[in-house]
């Protein structure tokens, strides 16, 4: 097979300037392909390139060997030299769309083959592919103990150029790559590296050259080029690799081209076809990987990780002979081993399990189980127990124990043995080896319990449930410890519940644990909070009176850290005995409710009073004087009281603490409604008036301006006669008492009186008259007489008094 070529030269105009022609062209190629191929045949020396070299200077400069992609969809091949008085020729075969090279051979393969032409020839010969695969064979340099020591050469740099290489072969799109050579048959070894590991159908495909000067106006996937006219490593155009700088720091990250470079570097590229029999997608790490650990080459932890998940994926796709020498591999000692690569293993070892004999999994499964309890990694599950069968399983798990049972035992004794998924990891890889725990379990239990209330969310490991389900000793030591808890925290067991479907469904009571799994959906019922506490309390299966406990348990659901309100306090202590709340530890909350209770909730004095009589020796004194208060309250209210009052409150007020006190204001409100309730005992009043105490005499002013109060001054004579003649009464009863009378008459009495109508203001004056005398009517009169407008005279008189 003949496949058209062309040949174009460059030419010198009249003005100096060089150009091109063709000289040699088949016509089987049309104009438009020509067109479109003379830039891309162009050649540029290298700056400062003398006009006229010597045939050694010449051969010194670079050659542009090329493999380009034009627009109708075919390719060309070519091979551009330098020649002297500064021109060039370019020899180029053509290949229509979709016309491999005949062999199939890879387009780099052609490189320095001897069928290249660096003059037009008289008549066209046949052209160098096809010299190329009949009689030349493969040029010097691409022979694989040339590559292999190139590979070497170029290693630190390897499986970057790989990765790049791969990622522009996968997306045209994709910034091409641009290395950086002195020598361009350097930048073919790079093509040929690449081209070996690409799957076929891309490797036929990768455009590229040898050596450009302008690396921005080619459209090659892979460009060569001097380090004189490399662009910026950060120029986002390319992806620029200089292997004559620095070597490079960082870490590819891409396990197809790390294993790649590593076969290369091992010089087995024929690693690359064994390979390639293998089923995967393109670019899959795992055939190679899996390929090159069964040859013996060393391979990182990404690279392992890709191997044992290709092989788990595909347990059929390998006889018993390679996939023992993969799982030795992936046993062999490794100090890079990360929790990827131990995940990948256990999975291998999944699929492996009951398809291989225990000599190949119990290596796999001895590694995983060291790896969890040195590795630290709390992802990592056990394997399972079938991977110890047979005598050589047995021998593995029996040296397990001897190295590991110690250690294991030790850390689990620890006082933090690293959070729930840790704990919940060896303990399931104790019961895997048969490691005697009992001693530790109750320790290990209660730690656990308590990390799990501290913070539910750890409860959602996907090993919590395995651990549960495996060890019926440790599921209910575990559920036990945590009901004991419960009461302490039961918001704490709430939420874990939320997040974590414990299984306490069985033969234990459990009681604390039912009821913490019951609240959430008695709340969402919308039911009243004590509607809710009964829920709870029924979910628990046991009554408060044979366990109290359950008492504190449902209080701590259904309030939480908030304070019931009186009323609600009032129905805890009616439907169960002081005995269950004292045991429960639960009065305290009732007492707050008490203590909390606004001025004006009935309740409050009613609970106080229950309170007092129901934990006499449990209340401390100050709180005893602050619930005397609501108790005196109380008792004022419904006419019960003592006398004494006012000193009876001061007395409870300093038993009690602050003034600020809730059950003060509850006492002193009571005192205040009592004292100007109509029919008041006189000597209450009159001891309330002399007290001088400042803080009854403002409740009591305050008291007076209630709308009780100005209801009763517009509906009684009586009443209004009695408040005059009160708050007329004891001028010498000490400063706040005279501020507080004064502030009554005029901002409260007297708008109340003025009010009246003329029947009603007579009724008054009857009343004033029959509670006091004509003289106590007239100091009334004289009162309520409206201040008279003074005249020029009056004014006059008015000074003449003020001056006197």
């Amino acid at each position: 097979m003949s496949l058209p070529q062309l040949h174009y030269t460059s030419v010198m105009s009249g003005d100096g300037v060089p150009s091109g022609r063709f000289t040699a062209v088949d016509p089987a190629i049309p104009g438009p392909v020509r067109a479109e191929a003379a830039p891309v045949l162009a050649y540029d020396a290298p700056a400062g390139t003398p006009e006229r070299l010597p045939d050694a200077g010449l051969r010194a400069l670079p050659v542009a060997f090329g493999f380009a992609l034009l627009s109708d969809g075919s390719h060309l091949l070519s091979r551009t030299v330098p020649t002297g008085a500064g021109g060039f020729h370019a020899h180029a075969v053509h290949l229509l769309p979709g016309t491999p090279i005949p062999g199939r051979v890879l387009p780099v393969a052609a490189w320095g083959a001897a069928g290249w032409l660096s003059v037009t020839p008289d008549r066209m010969p046949p052209d160098p592919l096809t010299s190329m695969l009949t009689a030349h064979g493969p040029s010097r340099g691409l022979t694989r103990e040339g590559l292999g020591d190139f590979a070497v050469a170029r290693g630190p740099w390897l499986a970057a150029v790989l990765s790049d290489l791969r990622r522009v072969s996968e997306d045209p799109s994709a910034p091409p790559v641009v290395l950086v050579e002195r020598q361009s048959a350097d930048v073919a070894r790079w093509v040929a590296l690449a081209t070996a590991v690409l799957p076929p159908d891309h490797a036929e495909r990768l455009t590229f050259t040898t050596y450009t000067r302008r690396p921005g106006l080619t459209t090659h996937q892979v460009i060569g080029v001097l380090p004189e006219d490399a662009p910026d490593i950060s120029d986002p155009r390319f992806r620029v690799h200089a292997a004559s700088g620095h070597r490079p720091s960082w870490t590819v990250g891409d396990a197809w081209a790390g294993t790649a470079a590593r076969i290369w570097r091992s010089r087995s590229p024929e690693l690359f076809r064994e390979a390639a029999e293998l089923p995967g997608e393109p670019f899959a790490a795992g055939p190679l990987a899996v390929t090159a650990l069964g040859a013996g080459i060393a391979l990182g932890s990404e690279e392992r990780a890709a191997a044992a998940d290709w092989a788990a994926e595909r347990p059929y796709a390998l006889d018993e002979k390679r996939t023992r020498r993969l799982t030795d591999a992936l046993t062999a000692p490794a100090d890079d081993r990360t929790a990827a690569e131990c995940a990948a293993a256990l999975r291998l070892l999944t699929a492996l399990d009951g398809r291989c004999p225990a000599s190949v999994t119990a290596p796999l499964a001895a590694l995983l189980v060291t790896e969890a309890v040195r590795g630290g990694d709390v992802t990592l599950e056990p394997p399972p127990r079938s991977a110890f069968e047979e005598a050589e399983g047995e021998r593995a798990l029996a040296a397990l124990v001897e190295e590991l049972g110690g250690e294991l035992l030790a850390e689990l004794s620890a006082a933090s043995p690293g959070g729930v998924a840790r704990t919940v990891q060896l303990l399931r890889i104790a019961r895997l080896l048969g490691v005697d725990r009992a001693e530790l379990l109750p320790g290990v239990v209660g730690r656990l319990a308590r990390a799990l209330l501290d913070d539910p969310g750890a409860g959602t490991c996907r090993a919590l449930p395995d651990l549960l389900d495996e060890q019926f000793d440790v599921r209910t030591a575990l559920l036990g410890e945590l009901d004991r808890l419960t009461p302490d925290r039961p918001a704490d067991t709430e939420q874990l519940l939320v997040r974590v479907a414990l299984p306490f469904t069985g033969t234990q009571a459990l009681p604390h644990l039912r009821m913490c799994a019951e609240a959430p959906g008695a709340k969402a019922r919308g039911a009243d909070r004590v509607g809710v506490l009964h829920t709870v309390l029924r979910a628990a299966g046991m009554s408060p009176f044979a366990e109290p406990l359950v008492l504190r348990t449902a209080v701590g659901l259904v309030w939480g850290e908030d304070t019931p309100t009186a009323g609600e306090a009032r129905s805890l202590l009616g439907e169960t005995t002081s005995d269950a709340h004292r045991t429960a530890g639960t009065w305290s909350r009732l007492v707050d409710a008490a203590l909390a209770a606004p001025v004006g909730d009935e309740d409050a004095p009613e609970l106080a009073h229950d309170l007092l009589r129901g934990f006499p020796q449990e209340i401390g004194a100050r709180v005893r004087g602050s619930l005397m208060l609501l108790d005196l309250a109380r008792d004022l209210r419904s006419g019960t009281a003592e006398p004494g009052w006012a000193d009876r409150v001061r007395t409870l007020r300093g038993q009690a603490g602050p003034s600020e006190n809730l059950a003060l204001e509850h006492a002193l409100g009571a005192l205040s409604e009592r004292l100007l309730a109509p029919g008041r005992p006189g000597d209450e009043l009159y001891a309330f008036v002399h007290s001088g105490d400042e803080d009854l005499i403002a409740a009591y002013g305050g008291a007076a301006r209630r709308d009780a109060v100005l209801t009763l001054l517009r509906a009684d004579p009586a009443y209004v006669a009695d408040c005059f003649t009160v708050w007329t009464a004891h001028p010498h009863a000490g400063a706040g008492w005279t501020r507080t009378r004064t502030a009554l008459l005029d901002e409260v009495l007297r708008p109340a009186v003025r009010d009246l109508s003329p029947e009603g203001l007579a009724a008054v004056e009857e009343a004033v008259e029959r509670e006091g005398s004509s003289r106590t009517l007239e100091a009334f009169r004289a009162w309520n007489r409206p201040p008279r407008s003074l005249g020029r005279l009056g004014r006059r008189i008015a000074g003449r008094v003020r001056r006197a």
